[in-house]
């Protein structure tokens, strides 16, 4: 049905445009003028909420200048699109952005360009805060998993000869080697824990008596330590190879001393004040004729590792100071007098005096990687020989044999012996 232009009052009458040009029955130029009326009623009025602007397809050097230069349009990576996604569902049916006006959107590569001061606020991210709160009033169920965080951060190991580096006498470059070497040569220093069954005149209980009285002499002469634990090796080791009678224990005692102070100490006990201290009961010539025994029994090896070479280094280890090295000595001169403690090397002995001494001072167990590496023994091998000597710190005033306790109880060792045995090693299980 054909319509004439006059009679229809639906269609728009355009006018004459200066500089039209002619297009068929109509000038091109009107139409354009009826498109600018159509954008001057539109001014002011608020824009289609379409979620992405179309343009033109520039090419890909445009493409790529956009995305750094232009700070508005900012890709959406395909991932922040199933974030959209997900955000939609938790939004009611008549705020959700259709899927057309996605698909509808111009698409370069992996990403699509959005004009941000189009964007409606459905397409903002929404807060984390915001979707719990949307939860929470949904009536869902809302559970958090909980992760439990794994520490792996593990303590350091302390280098402790760093301090000493510009000290010759410390000899850092062979210090691990002269360990290694005492590590190697402690089992030849060892006895048998059984020797005394062979021994047919003396027992254990007078080794023990020996030795504490040997402790109180080493401290009235103010010997050095050093003296004190070779002294005590000497004694086990030649009573390991020699039969003795009870009449010249006493005898192997004092020149067990006397070879260890000439082994040790710049200034040597003559002969004449060991036979005073042993009340003249030996001569000069049975002191003489015992050393010469005992050192063609040992065949003269007196360089060996004893308790006392581990202990500068394990306190080392646990960086201790004077209460902490005083109470560790107490600890291990205790074991010293136990015969039962010979079934344990050196290094061993040493180890667990310094943890238990820690254990008793902090009152807690206390059993550093550094202490563990240096010593190489862990918290579970130094147990056994830990509680037991904590059972000889409980008996060491009261027993029968207490010159460790006298000696430790001075003002000289800062009153070491009164603190307190840590008696909950004996109570707790690793």
């Amino acid at each position: 049905m054909n319509i004439s232009d006059e009679n229809n009052p639906n269609i728009i009458k355009p006018t004459k445009f200066h500089g039209g040009l002619e297009m068929g029955s109509r000038k091109f130029g009107q139409n354009r003028r009826a498109l600018s009326v159509l954008n001057q009623s539109l001014v002011g009025s608020q824009p289609y909420p379409c979620v992405v602007t179309k343009r033109a397809l520039p090419d890909k050097n445009e493409i790529c200048e956009k995305k750094q230069a232009d700070p508005v349009h900012r890709p959406i990576t395909r991932r922040f699109a199933a974030q959209i996604a997900v955000t939609q569902q938790l939004l009611p049916e008549e705020d959700k952005i259709s899927s057309s006006s996605i698909a509808n959107s111009n698409v370069f590569g992996d990403c699509i360009f959005v004009d941000e001061e189009l964007k409606s606020p459905i397409e903002q991210p929404v807060p984390m805060f915001v979707e719990d709160a949307e939860i929470a009033m949904s009536g869902e169920p809302y559970q958090m998993e909980e992760v439990e965080m794994e520490d792996i951060v593990e303590e350091p190991i302390v280098d402790i000869d760093a301090c000493d580096a510009n000290n010759p006498l410390a000899v850092v470059a062979y210090v691990d080697d002269l360990y290694g070497y005492y590590r190697r040569m402690e089992g030849l220093s060892c006895v048998s824990p059984n020797y005394m069954a062979q021994q047919s005149d003396i027992n254990e209980k007078m080794r023990a008596i020996l030795i504490d009285w040997l402790i109180e002499v080493h401290d009235k002469f103010g010997l050095m330590k050093e003296t004190l634990f070779l002294t005590v090796n000497l004694i086990d080791r030649f009573l390991a190879h020699q039969t003795v009678i009870r009449k010249k224990l006493q005898l192997v005692g004092l020149v067990a001393m006397l070879l260890a102070c000439k082994y040790e100490e710049v200034s040597v006990p003559v002969v004449g004040d060991l036979i005073l201290i042993a009340d003249k009961a030996y001569t000069r010539k049975e002191v003489l004729e015992m050393e010469s025994l005992m050192l063609n029994t040992l065949q003269f090896n007196m360089s060996v590792p004893t308790p006392y070479v581990f202990m500068k280094r394990f306190l080392k280890a646990a960086q201790a100071d004077k209460k902490l090295e005083l109470l560790s000595f107490f600890l291990i001169e205790l074991s010293l007098v136990e015969y039962g403690m010979l079934k344990f090397p050196p290094s061993l002995l040493a180890a667990a005096a310094v943890y238990t001494a820690q254990c008793t001072i902090h009152g807690f167990k206390q059993w550093s990687r550094t202490c563990e590496w240096h010593t190489n023994y862990s918290e579970d091998q130094l147990i056994e020989c830990s509680r037991l000597m904590v059972a000889f710190h409980l008996k060491a005033e009261t027993g029968k044999l207490t010159g460790v306790h006298r000696k430790y109880y001075t003002s000289k060792f800062s009153y070491t012996a009164k603190c307190q045995a840590a008696q909950f090693l004996l109570e707790t299980q690793l």
